[in-house]
């Protein structure tokens, strides 16, 4: 797309976002104790010294990889495995996760499922009070927001086996002027999962898939790299954590259908890139037959091990309003592997006790890749893939999602909703957002479309708590912003472009414009 001249020179940027902590209107009892639920006195003792009263810092010589080694908790008994979906950790068919395999026999997706029952033999003010106690620390591997729950996401890798940026833990932000001004709402939150290492939630499930690789190299299983077909922002995850562990990665590319920003990040972080002229499911169908004859380990979300990382920003979301609740959480929806995740991550805390209820799901779709809105429009009726068309939310840019029995049992589950946006609606719902001092990637843009459609109709109400997921940093977006901006797009009008005032360099020329801009704009309320 074209841009236009003003735009070409070198631009710079130094943003600093205002982020608030969220004060939840009702806070929680304090936790005194941290127990066990059975009566047994022989119950196993706690999972890991996380809350330890005094810390001495670790000699010179050693690193955080080091300490841990030396504080390396004892075997509590904490599994999990490849189970079908939906079938339950007693299901006759399971699998190691040490076993290299993507389906069931019957050919359906898999889970990673949790030995429940051992879990919830510490109640949930324990585990509360356990990931509570890792947020912010640099101990080795729980200052990660995917790590510091560990419990629940891998529980039988070694540390040492751990490939980590410390990812997570992001941001969320009050979008209070937002909220206000376009949509009457006092509890609009934004979760930043684009503030993350390579600037996309993919990080939060790319950690978690390359550490188990890692595992099992070590194990001399046969895997000699990692591939995935990508929009842009997993192969960038894929080849970030490849490149920190010495790992080969692999990623197919749809030609010319993602930003510079996307494509440079496997390139720098040396991944072997093909581009190839298909769209996203022909690159997947192509990784899918790759895989199966060559020992490269298929990194999409076909594999539920990322799933199990980009659960724990729901867990996030939970301890962030203080065990509360929210109302609502809006996901932009693409393979729909990130819907499910959330889901789950909610569940997973309600059936441990953390919390007593899990928010309703609303997954966002672009208009022009929308075979969930379609099917559920439709009642559940029937499910068609679509032909994706172009859209600038180009990383949902999907016309056959893999997990589309994942996302539809999800949202069956919680009441959930779907709603979708078009170009237009996308575009300006990301430059309204970026006005309120937001930065945000057009996939936001699709999931405020959806409150935005959802507010008008009285769906959500003014007063309910709604996070809306931010999946990617608006920075991997700036030509889409720059076309807008321009009014450079064919057939949107781009009613909130902003774009520079050209002005001579004559002080009299700069004081019109300036008193022009000053009486036009918005007075301050007493």
């Amino acid at each position: 797309m074209a841009s236009s001249s003003f735009f070409q020179a070198s631009l710079s940027s130094n943003p600093h976002p205002f982020y608030r902590n969220p004060v939840p209107k009702h806070r929680p009892s304090s936790i005194v104790t941290c127990t066990s639920t059975g009566s047994n006195n022989n119950s196993p003792p706690p999972p890991h010294p996380a809350a330890a009263a005094t810390r001495v810092r670790r000699a010179a010589e050693e690193n955080i990889r080091d300490e841990a080694r030396r504080h390396r908790p004892s075997d509590k008994g904490f599994s999990a495995k490849y189970v079908p979906f939906n079938a339950g950790f007693d299901s006759a068919e399971s699998y190691s996760l040490d076993e290299i395999v993507y389906r069931s026999r019957s050919g359906g997706l898999l889970d990673v499922q949790h030995d429940m029952e051992a879990l919830a033999k510490f109640d949930g003010a324990y585990w509360r009070r356990l990931f509570d106690s890792r947020v912010g620390k640099t101990t080795w591997p729980y200052g990660s927001g995917v790590w510091s729950k560990k419990e629940w996401v891998l529980p039988e890798i070694d540390d040492d086996d751990i490939v980590s940026a410390f990812e997570g833990n992001s941001n969320l932000f009050w979008a209070e002027r937002f909220g206000k001004q376009f949509l009457g709402m006092n509890e609009l939150w934004v979760k930043h999962c684009g503030i993350s290492h390579t600037g996309s939630f993919k990080d939060l499930g790319m950690t978690v898939l390359v550490s188990q690789v890692n595992r099992l190299r070590k194990l001399k299983r046969p895997v000699v790299g990692v591939g995935c077909a990508s929009t842009g922002d997993t192969s960038a995850a894929l080849s970030a954590y490849c490149a920190s562990a010495g790992i080969p990665s692999i990623v197919f590319l749809p030609a010319n259908k993602i930003s510079m920003a996307q494509l440079v990040q496997p390139i720098a972080n040396g991944a072997f890139v093909l581009s190839i002229d298909t769209d996203f499911d022909g690159c997947m169908k192509l990784i899918r037959e790759i895989t199966a004859e060559l020992p490269i380990y298929l990194a999409n979300s076909l594999n539920s091990l990322r799933l199990e990382g980009q659960k724990t920003a729901a867990i996030e979301i939970l301890q962030q309003f203080d065990w509360e609740v929210p109302d609502w959480v809006i996901v932009p929806g693409g393979n729909l592997g990130n819907i499910y995740a959330f889901y789950k991550g909610f569940k997973m805390c309600q059936e441990l006790g953390l919390v007593d209820k899990i928010p309703r799901l609303v997954c966002a779709q672009a208009a022009n890749a929308n075979p969930l809105y379609l099917y559920y429009k439709s009642g559940w009726n029937e499910f068609n893939p679509v032909k994706a068309n172009s859209t600038f939310a180009s990383a949902i840019q999907i016309g056959d999602p893999v997990s589309i029995d994942r996302a539809v049992y999800a949202l069956k589950q919680c009441d959930g909703i779907v709603e979708e946006a078009t170009e237009e609606e996308l575009m300006d719902a990301m430059a309204q957002a970026d006005s309120t001092g937001m930065f945000i990637c057009p996939h936001t843009g699709v999931a405020l479309t959806a409150l935005i459609k959802l507010r008008k109709s009285g769906v959500i109400g003014p007063s309910d708590r709604t996070v809306v997921v931010s999946t990617a940093h608006g920075l991997k977006f700036t030509q889409s912003k720059i076309d807008y901006h321009s009014k450079a797009i064919p057939e949107i009008e781009c009613r909130f472009a902003n774009p520079p005032v050209e002005v001579r360099a004559n002080f009299g020329a700069v004081m019109d414009v300036l008193k022009d801009f000053l009486n036009k704009a918005p007075k301050s309320k007493a």
